[in-house]
């Protein structure tokens, strides 16, 4: 049984190899990204398990296969431009870490994990070669995976909607501020030091603006773009 993606070249084969006591003993999914060519060098055998697969399988298939069969793709959206970035600037010290959603064999359901990345290896030319990752399940931890599933949503919400928002004043926004924060048009006006009917005025904006008639809706806005 394969242990380390063949395709990965043989001195990389031998750091790998290295480690893998240690991989095998750690209380977490390991694994190993080969970032120049596109696989998965090494996936500890829990990870297997979990997925019901092999090496010899996950060997046959290109990373962004393997994402497509195994993760969520909303997730990736949120993640995918800070690991870029994060790669850009190549360096020993910096970690990142971020959520995501991996759906296990024989479930049809999402599980969320906390995955973390590190540069484990360089090309001749001190280039990022691969990545490791350890990823650890947050399911026993409810209140985490709730807020990670909110969160997500907030994000995916910030994304579709940025354009629809940018298109209000900075008087609005603050308006929609306060209204999401239950406020009345008296209490609003009181505060900005404007007249009420101005308030309703700028409420009628803000509704047309966004197409959004409700409290709910106006205060998703105002939690997607952090005006509370």
């Amino acid at each position: 049984m394969l242990a380390i993606n063949p395709k990965l070249p043989d001195h990389l084969k031998a750091k790998v190899e290295a480690y893998i006591p240690v991989f095998e003993q750690l209380p977490a999914v390991v694994i190993i990204h080969d970032i120049v060519d596109g696989f998965v060098a090494y996936l500890s055998p829990r990870g297997l398990t979990l997925l019901n697969t092999s090496m010899e399988e996950i060997a046959l298939i290109t990373t962004e296969e393997y994402h497509r069969r195994y993760f969520n793709d909303e997730d990736a959206q949120d993640y995918a431009p800070k690991l870029f970035d994060f790669m850009s600037r190549n360096s020993d010290e910096e970690l990142i870490s971020f959520f995501q959603q991996v759906r296990f064999a024989g479930s049809d359901n999402w599980h969320w994990h906390l995955s973390s990345l590190k540069i484990f290896s360089r090309d001749a030319d001190g280039r990022p070669r691969l990545l490791i990752g350890l990823a650890i399940p947050v399911d026993a931890m409810h209140h985490m995976a709730t807020k990670a599933e909110r969160l997500l949503q907030e994000n995916n919400f910030l994304r579709k909607n940025f354009k629809t928002f940018s298109r209000l004043t900075l008087r609005e926004r603050e308006v929609l501020r306060l209204t999401a924060l239950g406020k009345s048009a008296a209490e609003v006006a009181a505060e900005l030091f404007i007249a009420e009917t101005t308030v309703e005025t700028h409420r009628r904006n803000i509704k047309s603006k966004l197409q959004a008639n409700t409290y709910f809706e106006l205060s998703e806005y105002a939690r997607a773009f952090d005006l509370i």
